[in-house]
C-alpha cells in the first residue's frame, strides 16, 4: 500500500533519487481495470499547472465536471513553490505536490482524473497520469499535446479516428483526431483505467475544442491562481 504523505515527506531532491522512486513506484500502476464506463454517473477532475520561473511559484488547478454533461461543478487551486528542477521525464516531480494540495480541496474524490501530460506514454512508463493514479489510487488518464519521443501514422481527418502511439512495436498510447481537421491529442492510460475508455473518455470531453474540456478549465484556472499569488 502506497502512503502518499510517506512519499511526499520523502520526496527526492535530484534525478537519480526521482528515477529510483519511479522504478519503485511502477510496479503499483494498476492495468487490470478498464475503468469508468463513459457517460458515467460522477465527477470527472482536469488537472494542470503553471510556472512563475522568476519567483520559482507553481500553482495547480484541479475542476470537476459532471462526467455526463461537462458542466463544472467544483474546481480548487493550490500554490507552492517549485520543489524539483526542470529535467525531461521527470515533471511530474515539479507539479505533483502541488496538484495534490488542488485535489486535496475539492469537495468531494473524483471518479477519474484527467491530466495534461502521460500516463504509460513515457520513457520508463510512469508519467504524470501514472503517478498521480499510483499515490492517489484513483483512476487517471493522460491528454497530452504532442507525442513526446514516440511515433505515430496521421489519424484519419474525422473526429474521433486514432492511430497506435509507438515505442518501437510497443502501442504506449494513441493519437485521437477530436475534431476535424485539427492536429490529434495523444492519449494513454495512467492508471486503473484501459485505452479504449481513455480515448472514449477524452472524445466525450472534447465536444467543442481541441483539448477536453476538464484541460481548458484547469489551464484557465491556474494561470488565474498563478496571477494571484
Amino acid at each position: 500500500m502506497i502512503s502518499c504523505d510517506d512519499e511526499l515527506r520523502h520526496w527526492p531532491a535530484d534525478e537519480a533519487q526521482a528515477r529510483a522512486v519511479q522504478d519503485r513506484l511502477r510496479p503499483h500502476v494498476r492495468l487490470d481495470e478498464a475503468g469508468p464506463e463513459p457517460g458515467f454517473e460522477g465527477t470527472v477532475v482536469g488537472v494542470d499547472v503553471a510556472y512563475d520561473d522568476e519567483r520559482d511559484v507553481v500553482a495547480a488547478a484541479a475542476v470537476a465536471l459532471d462526467a455526463r454533461t461537462r458542466a463544472v461543478v467544483d474546481r480548487a487551486t493550490g500554490v507552492g513553490q517549485v520543489s524539483f528542477p526542470y529535467v525531461p521525464g521527470l515533471l511530474a516531480f515539479r507539479e505533483i505536490p502541488t496538484v495534490l494540495k488542488a485535489l486535496g480541496r475539492l469537495a468531494r474524490t473524483p471518479d477519474l482524473v484527467v491530466c495534461d501530460g502521460y500516463g504509460l506514454a513515457h520513457p520508463r512508463r510512469f508519467g504524470l497520469a501514472s503517478h498521480l493514479g499510483v499515490l492517489t489510487g484513483l483512476p487517471t488518464i493522460g491528454v497530452a499535446k504532442n507525442p513526446f519521443t514516440f511515433r505515430y501514422a496521421p489519424p484519419g481527418p474525422e473526429r474521433g479516428a486514432t492511430s497506435p502511439l509507438l515505442d518501437g512495436t510497443e502501442e504506449v498510447g494513441r493519437a485521437l483526431r477530436t475534431q476535424q481537421g485539427v492536429k490529434p491529442v495523444f492519449v494513454s492510460v495512467g492508471h486503473r483505467t484501459d485505452l479504449d475508455r481513455a480515448c472514449a473518455h477524452t472524445l466525450h470531453l472534447a465536444a467543442d475544442y481541441r483539448l477536453p474540456e476538464t484541460t481548458r478549465a484547469a489551464d484557465a484556472l491556474c494561470r488565474r491562481a498563478l496571477a494571484d499569488a
